[in-house]
């Protein structure tokens, strides 16, 4: 069903894995302004896993289900709810828990390059400035707080969603 969209995605796919991020930055600091660079980096680098888990998930429906389905001529938006979703629930939980600590790591990389004023990149770029070492890790303890809640915060947040696709 989704072969044709798989083909036109496939070489955009490839680019963002294979570019490195450095190149990404530079380039988005031509284009954009250094305070969306971060959000946009991290977007890029998440962007592959979750299209890639979801692409698997998706080729591995059960077609005898999508048959049944057809059979009993549910609508589309009951195939996705009773079908697609539930099956895609593991790819997607997957590719969130593998994406959302590369998105932090990406997005603070492209905040020491772009320094944003009064970002994290900024004061870990001061600490490299400064030598200070003192500072570079009290960040860094920092950003994997930040990253771990923010991660158990979302993916909570999302079995919550499918819980209560599957209750109603």
């Amino acid at each position: 069903h989704y072969h044709g969209l798989e083909v036109i995605l496939w070489p955009y796919i490839h680019a963002i894995k294979s570019v490195p991020v450095a190149s990404f930055i530079i380039l988005c600091l031509i284009w954009l302004s250094s305070d969306s660079l971060s959000v946009f980096i991290a977007f890029l680098m998440v962007l592959p896993i979750v299209y890639t888990n979801m692409l698997q998930g998706i080729k591995s429906t059960d077609e005898k289900l999508l048959e049944m389905a057809e059979v009993f001529r549910m609508s589309r938006l009951r195939k996705l709810k009773y079908i697609h979703l539930p099956h895609l629930k593991p790819y997607l939980l997957s590719a969130c828990s593998v994406s959302i600590g590369l998105s932090w790591k990406a997005g603070i990389a492209a905040e020491v390059i772009g320094i944003p004023d009064g970002s994290i990149g900024e004061k870990l770029y001061e600490a490299k400035v400064y030598l200070s070492s003192a500072d570079l890790f009290a960040w860094t303890a920092v950003i994997v707080l930040i990253s771990v809640v923010f991660e158990k915060l979302f993916l909570r947040g999302l079995k919550m969603f499918f819980d209560r696709l599957e209750r109603s």
